[in-house]
């Protein structure tokens, strides 16, 4: 790997060992917490969790040349209701995605997509490093909401920045 090339794998190991903070901290709640309404995000932790993880998988999808339907995502309510199972079947699919992006070749190679999330389902075109920032920076926007309810809860949700958790520490 030359100096000019970043594995965006490396980025993504922090969006998991982040997550994997946040998770512990969701499941340390009541379990009518997961499912409790607030007036942001996608309106409670579940419902925006479980979009998190429907987006990684839908951008992994893209990145590997996948177009798919809304029946296919496997982070719905219906399939995913509790929040063990749910982790689990968000952690089985980190490999895929960190593959995807550590193999995403020329980042200005072109995607053409559908969108079914919209009525009528939309095209898009973007860029393969497009993509794989919006996979990385979703989640950041996502997760500093659910943060933002868990300490409404009363958890004192912080510290999950880069430097924090990826640094060397060198005193």
């Amino acid at each position: 790997m030359s100096a000019a090339t970043v594995d965006l794998g490396q980025y993504f190991d922090y969006l998991c060992t982040a997550r994997a903070t946040l998770l512990g901290w969701v499941g340390s709640q009541p379990a009518e917490a997961y499912t409790r309404s607030f007036p942001f995000g996608m309106g409670s932790i579940r419902a925006t969790l479980l979009h998190t993880a429907a987006a990684q998988w839908g951008y992994t999808e893209r990145l590997e040349g996948r177009e798919y339907r809304m029946a296919d995502n496997p982070f719905a309510v219906d399939k995913l209701p509790e929040l063990e199972p749910f982790v689990a079947a968000w952690s089985a699919l980190n490999p895929r995605t960190r593959r995807a992006l550590s193999d995403l070749g020329d980042g200005s190679r072109r995607i053409e997509y559908t969108s079914p999330e919209f009525d009528p389902p939309r095209r898009f075109r973007a860029t393969a490093g497009g993509l794989a920032a919006q996979l990385l920076f979703h989640e950041v926007h996502h997760r500093a909401q659910v943060m933002a309810m868990l300490r409404r809860l009363g958890v004192a949700a912080e510290n999950l920045d880069y430097s924090m958790l990826m640094f060397e520490r060198l005193d």
